[in-house]
């Protein structure tokens, strides 16, 4: 009960920031893009946390940057996730040549160094926001594909399952209907943790400059706030805490939802 109160929790909590992304034309006084005051304006009734440096809105830039991160989040999630359930499940229930060339591709992406490779990728592809989601979950998948194929071929030796081998049905109907329903605690963490892991990726991405710095997300305020040193001014504790907190904000429900699906899967496993 526990485990379910604090998913439940997390859940609240990030359905708390989705709404705010689908609904920021309603809540976001100002638009992002448009110039509303005077530059480093403090924070007031008008500016609840003042201007940037060329007088466009921080509130309005922060809620707005909740869909980016978001999306990004999202995005790479069901990108790394799809991939690496479709590599781990094939691996793991056919085995044969078939396994030993999946975890050689898998094995090859787990070795290539996950940071640099994200930054030369940043550098040689047109910075977008759904460029970024892209290269994110492509090269994110291979932990997923490990974990996947592990669960898979331990629910294959499950008895009810070599029971509906032999009574004559097919992988496809198996996998479908009873390996992806066994797996859906395992991919609910992955996907939670991928999610998290997607937003932390953009934000760093966007704070060295090498995201999309024209769209507002979490990560290309706190790069505009350090470009413009809010770190040698007072400037810091309206410009960049809000966004990071927001940032710290989805990553501890995602945490929370994590711990859940993990915990649903322990309860599974000893049942």
């Amino acid at each position: 009960m526990r485990s379910k109160q604090i998913g439940i929790i997390g859940l609240c909590m990030l359905g708390f920031m989705v709404l705010v992304a689908i609904f920021a034309p309603l809540i976001a006084p100002y638009d992002p893009f448009t110039v509303t005051g005077a530059p480093f304006e403090s924070p007031s009734g008008a500016h609840w946390l003042g201007t940037n440096d060329i007088g466009q809105d921080i509130f309005s830039e922060l809620v707005y940057g909740t869909r980016t991160s978001l999306v990004v989040g999202f995005l790479s999630a069901f990108i790394s996730t799809v991939i690496g359930v479709a590599a781990g499940v094939c691996s793991g229930w056919f085995g044969g040549w078939l396994d030993r060339l999946l975890m050689k591709v898998t094995t090859f992406f787990i070795t290539i160094p996950f940071v640099p490779s994200l930054i030369i990728l940043a550098v040689f592809v047109e910075p977008s926001m759904w460029a970024t989601a892209i290269i994110l979950g492509v090269m994110s998948w291979s932990s997923v594909a490990r974990l996947v194929r592990s669960e898979t071929m331990q629910i294959k030796t499950k008895e009810y399952i070599t029971t509906i081998r032999a009574m004559g049905a097919s992988s496809f109907y198996i996998i479908t209907h009873h390996v992806i329903k066994e797996l859906m605690p395992v991919i609910l963490y992955r996907f939670s943790d991928r999610i998290k892991s997607g937003i932390l990726s953009e934000s760093s991405l966007a704070f060295l400059g090498l995201g999309d710095t024209i769209s507002k997300s979490w990560g290309s305020i706190i790069y505009y706030a350090q470009n413009k040193n809010a770190l040698l001014t007072g400037a810091w504790v309206w410009w960049i805490i809000p966004a990071g907190a927001c940032i710290c904000f989805v990553c501890f429900a995602l945490i929370l939802i994590s711990y859940s699906s993990e915990a649903k899967k322990d309860i599974r496993n000893e049942v």
